[in-house]
Parts: C-alpha cells; sequence; structure tokens
C-alpha cells in the first residue's frame, strides 16, 4: 500500500508548483532552508536509504514552516527521498497517523527500501507542541499563529531537523 501511495505522491519541487495557499511563503522558505554542516553529516552517515512520506496540505502553517528544510535536508544528505501526498485525499492513511484525535499535519513518514514504514514525525517539533498543549490552545487564534510563527522564526528549523534525524537513527537501531 506505502509503495502505491509514493508512486502516486509529488517530489517536493513538483509540489511546490502544484502549491495554491502560501506560495510565496512556500517558495521562500524553501530558497531560504539551510541545514548546519553537522545535521547533514548526521543524516549523510545514515546507513540505510530512506524514503520520507509526507503527508500535508499547503494551507498548513506547520508545514509550509517544516517541510521545506526537511526536503532541503534530504536533497543534501543524498540517501533521503522526499515526496509529499494530500492529506485530504489521503484520510485513511492520515487516520493510522493520527495526534490525539486530531489529523494534525505534517506527517513525515520514514520508509525504507521496501516502503514498510518505521516510525512518524509530526506535526511539529516536541517542544513546540509542549507549549501549544500547555498554553498556546487556550490563546485566541490568531496571538497563537503569531507566536507559532515567532518560535519558528526563532528556531531556524534545527528542531525539526534534529528529530527526524534522530527518528531515522532509531530506525536503523531496530
Amino acid at each position: 500500500m506505502l509503495k502505491e501511495r509514493w508512486a502516486r505522491a509529488l517530489p517536493f519541487e513538483r509540489f511546490l508548483e502544484t502549491a495554491q495557499s502560501n506560495v510565496e511563503l512556500w517558495q521562500a522558505l524553501y530558497r531560504r532552508a539551510r541545514v548546519s554542516p553537522t545535521l547533514q553529516a548526521q543524516a549523510q552517515a545514515l546507513r540505510t536509504p530512506w524514503h520520507l512520506l509526507v503527508l500535508s496540505e499547503d494551507w498548513c502553517g506547520d508545514a509550509v514552516n517544516t517541510v521545506p528544510l526537511v526536503a532541503r535536508l534530504a536533497q543534501l544528505a543524498g540517501n533521503l527521498e522526499l515526496r509529499v501526498l494530500a492529506r485530504d485525499q489521503n484520510l485513511d492513511l492520515m487516520d493510522t497517523h493520527l495526534t490525539g484525535t486530531s489529523r494534525s499535519i505534517p506527517v513525515i513518514m520514514a520508509l525504507d527500501g521496501d516502503f514498510v514504514e518505521h516510525g512518524w514525525w509530526g506535526p511539529r517539533p516536541a517542544e513546540l507542541q509542549a507549549w501549544f498543549l500547555a498554553v498556546g490552545k487556550a490563546l485566541e487564534k490568531a496571538e497563537r499563529y503569531r507566536e507559532i510563527r515567532t518560535w519558528y522564526a526563532r528556531d531556524r528549523g534545527v528542531s525539526t531537523l534534529t528529530e527526524v534525524i534522530a527518528l531515522l537513527e532509531q530506525a536503523e537501531q531496530r
């Protein structure tokens, strides 16, 4: 099943071409996405080539702040390949990757060469998710989104990339 989904999924650059919402933001964040040499080397040290299958939608603020960075990591690492599936067209797959009862995105699935899933990451870095659950949920929507955007700008993707690489490292140890 995941092999067929992978075949239908879009390479990140094609996803960018089809985006309808937040187009300028998606493009700008991908253009400016930087991966530290340390994180790049850590990803390149992975023994297994990984397929990163992402459930996302172009309107999602968490996705626009994380997926371009992971796409850049995949581009630089050489042993990672990333493709994007529309969440809303793959709800059965989404429903196997819920955050509690929520269809929160993005979801980044780690698939091996046989397209067997070895874990997933999402919808946002652990520190930000903890803040969201403890404080952010209670804020007015505009204030909550302002705080989330500020957090992502300060973090510059380091937490996302660190957590995704850790997921892949743990998967290799199994």
